[in-house]
């Protein structure tokens, strides 16, 4: 499945990248062969299939839930640098 330019250029701008000219090729050949990998697992006969979670069928063996560790709080808030309402202050990374 061919993907034109236009929706190429479309792509980028929506996922905020900046595509150079000369990778513009390469990248929508890429996406044609995934757009045509997802076509064809949409003509696979799933008729009377069970949907599944996991094609395994094992279940997890899980622990008991109890408390195993010692409540640290005090310690780790007296060395840290802020804190509010019982929660650890982190400087704003992302704007």
């Amino acid at each position: 499945m061919a993907i034109e330019t236009a929706q190429l250029h479309r792509l980028a701008h929506l996922a905020r990248l900046d595509l150079p000219a000369e990778e513009e090729r390469l990248l929508a050949d890429d996406l044609g062969g995934l757009l045509g990998l997802i076509a064809q697992l949409q003509n696979a006969p799933v008729a009377g299939l069970t949907p599944m979670a996991h094609p395994h069928d094992l279940s997890a063996s899980l622990r008991p839930d109890r408390i195993t560790e010692v409540d640290q709080s005090g310690a780790l808030a007296r060395i840290a640098p802020e804190m509010e309402s019982g929660l650890f202050l982190v400087p704003k990374v992302i704007e």
